[in-house]
C-alpha cells in the first residue's frame, strides 16, 4: 500500500506497527465509543489499511510488530477471513462501521475491549492466545461457533443486543473449545446465548449476567463440558436455561439467581453429571425445574427456591444440604409433574439416613406410602388406611400395642361383668376375662378359654369382632415388620 494515500491518523498507525507501539486517538474528553459515528478524519482509519498491515505490513529487525490502536472509527469491513495473522491485534475503544470478518482466521491474540461493533463474524477462528471482548457493545450477532481459543475468553461487561432475536442466537459459542476460562460476569444479552457442545478447560463465570430471551432459550448449554465450575450467581434470566447432558465436575452455582420462564421450564439440567449444584438464596423459580436422570454429589437446595412444578425422576444425589425437617423437603416430591414416583422418596430417605436423622427418614417413608395409596384401587386404599391406623405402616409399632391394650381392656371389662356360659360346665376351667379376651385377640396363642366358653347374643358379636381385629392387627404388624426388615436389608442399609 502506498503510504502517500494514508491519512495522518493512518500514517501514525502504519509507523507504529513495526515496533508494536500503541496509537491512541482518544481525546482528553475520553468520549464514549458509542458516539464514534461522529468522529472526524483525525480519528478515522480505514479497515483496508489495518488489513494490509496485518497481512503484510512493514517489519523491523529486533522489533516485535503488533497492531495496537485505541479510540478510532474504523470504516469499511475488516476482512481477515481464512487469513493467518502472526501479530497481536488490539483495537480498543474503537467504533466499527461494519462487522469484522474473522471466519476461520488464525490469530495470535485478539483484543477488542471497549469497542462498539455491529457484530462479530468469527466462526471457527483459531486464537493462540486470549480473546478479550470486555465491555464491548454489539448491535448484532456474535458468531464464535466452533472457535478454538487456546487461552481465556473475556466477555465481562459485554452487551449483545441484536435487533432481531427470533431466528439467530445473540451469541454463538456452540462447539467452541476454550483452553482456559470463559470469564463473562456482567454479560448482557438480548437473544439466545448458545454454548451447546462447547468445551471449557477451566471455569465458566456468568455472575451478575442478564440474559433475556423470553420466547425461548436464554442460555442453551446442552452437553457443555467444564473443567471446574459453572458460576451463575446473581444472574437474571428471562427464558429457559438448557444444560441437558452437561458435565460440571466442580460447582454449578445458581445462588441468588432469578430464573423466569412462566408456563415453561426455567432450568433444564437433565442427564447431567455435577459435583455440586447450588440453588439457594434466590426467589422461587418462575417455571419448572427439570433434574431428571442427573447425578449430583452435593445438592445444595433450599426449599424456598423451588417452583410449583419439578421433574426429579431418576435424580441421584449423595448429600442433600442444608439439613431441613422432612416436612420442608416433601413438597418437592409432591410437586413432581409425573405424579407419584417412589425413586424420589427413596433418595430423600437415604439422604436423611446418611446424616443419622432416622425420624425424618420415617416421615418420608410414611409420606411415600400415603402417596402410593392414592394410586391403588379402593380395596388397596382401604387396606392401606387400616395399616396406617393400626401400626402406621410398620413405622409406629406402639400403635399396635395401643390398639391391643384398648381392645383387651374393653373385652376384659365386658366379659368380666357378663361371664359367658361354659360349653361343658363339669369340664370348664375357671373363667378369666383377661385371658378369654387374649384368646380372642391373639390368633396363634391359646389359653384354653375360648374353647371352653360360648358367649351369646351381643357378646358373641363382640367376640367375633375381637377375633377379626386380632387377625387384622397380626397381619398389619407382620406386613410392617417385613417392610422394615426389607428396608434395612437394602444396599448400604438405606431404603
Amino acid at each position: 500500500m502506498d503510504t502517500n494515500d494514508l491519512s495522518p491518523a493512518e500514517l501514525r498507525v502504519w509507523h507504529a506497527f513495526p515496533k508494536g507501539a500503541s496509537v491512541d486517538l482518544r481525546t482528553a474528553d475520553d468520549e464514549d465509543a458509542a458516539g464514534g459515528a461522529g468522529w472526524g478524519p483525525q480519528r478515522t482509519v480505514r479497515a483496508e489499511v489495518l488489513r494490509a498491515l496485518l497481512l503484510g505490513g512493514p517489519l523491523q529487525e529486533t522489533e516485535i510488530p503488533a497492531l495496537r490502536l485505541a479510540g478510532a472509527r474504523i470504516t469499511g469491513t475488516l476482512d481477515l477471513a481464512h487469513g493467518t495473522i502472526e501479530h497481536a491485534l488490539h483495537l480498543n475503544d474503537c467504533y466499527f462501521e461494519d462487522t469484522p470478518l474473522l471466519y476461520a482466521a488464525r490469530l495470535r491474540q485478539l483484543n477488542l475491549s471497549g469497542s462498539v461493533l455491529p457484530g462479530l463474524a468469527a466462526a471457527t477462528v483459531h486464537v493462540e492466545g486470549m480473546v478479550q471482548l470486555s465491555d464491548c457493545r454489539f448491535g448484532g450477532l456474535v458468531r464464535l461457533g466452533g472457535a478454538r481459543i487456546e487461552g481465556a475468553l473475556f466477555m465481562n461487561g459485554c452487551d449483545i443486543s441484536p435487533p432481531d432475536t427470533s431466528e439467530w442466537p445473540a451469541l454463538r459459542l456452540g462447539h467452541a473449545t476454550i483452553g482456559d476460562n470463559l470469564y463473562a460476569p456482567g454479560l448482557r444479552t438480548r437473544g439466545e446465548v448458545r454454548l451447546s457442545g462447547a468445551s471449557v478447560a477451566g471455569s465458566v463465570t456468568l455472575d451478575r449476567a442478564t440474559l433475556r430471551h423470553p420466547s425461548g432459550a436464554a442460555l442453551d448449554a446442552q452437553t457443555l463440558t467444564v473443567g471446574s465450575d459453572l458460576l451463575m450467581r446473581h444472574v437474571h434470566v428471562e427464558g429457559w436455561i438448557g444444560l441437558r447432558g452437561a458435565r460440571v465436575p466442580g460447582r454449578l452455582d445458581l445462588s441468588y439467581a432469578q430464573l423466569s420462564n412462566p408456563g415453561g421450564t426455567a432450568l433444564r439440567a437433565s442427564s447431567c453429571a455435577i459435583g455440586e449444584l447450588w440453588l439457594r438464596k434466590g426467589p422461587p423459580m418462575q417455571g419448572a425445574l427439570n433434574l431428571r436422570r442427573s447425578q449430583v454429589d452435593v445438592l445444595f437446595l433450599e426449599p424456598d427456591v423451588l417452583p410449583d412444578e419439578v421433574m426429579l425422576n431418576g435424580l441421584v444425589y449423595t448429600t442433600l444440604t442444608p439439613h431441613e425437617p422432612a416436612e420442608r423437603r416433601l413438597p418437592m416430591l409432591h410437586n413432581e409433574s409425573e405424579g407419584y414416583l417412589p425413586h424420589g422418596y427413596e433418595q430423600l430417605t437415604g439422604s436423611f439416613l446418611r446424616v443419622g436423622d432416622d425420624h425424618a427418614a420415617r416421615v418420608v417413608q410414611l409420606a411415600k406410602l400415603r402417596r402410593h395409596r392414592r394410586t391403588l384401587p379402593w380395596p388397596g386404599r382401604i387396606w392401606g388406611h387400616l395399616q396406617e391406623a393400626t401400626v402406621g405402616y410398620g413405622f409406629r409399632p406402639l400403635l399396635a400395642g395401643f390398639w391391643l391394650l384398648s381392645l383387651l381392656a374393653v373385652g376384659s371389662v365386658v366379659y368380666g361383668l357378663h361371664h359367658p356360659p361354659p360349653l361343658k360346665p363339669d369340664e370348664a376351667p375357671e373363667f378369666h376375662p383377661v385371658f378369654f379376651t387374649l384368646d380372642l385377640l391373639l390368633p396363634v396363642i391359646s389359653f384354653g378359654q375360648e374353647q371352653a366358653f360360648a358367649p351369646r347374643g351381643w357378646y358373641q358379636t363382640l367376640a367375633y369382632g375381637l377375633v377379626v381385629a386380632g387377625w387384622v392387627l397380626a397381619t398389619t404388624v407382620f406386613a410392617g415388620v417385613t417392610r422394615t426388615i426389607s428396608r434395612g436389608a437394602g444396599p448400604g442399609g438405606s431404603p
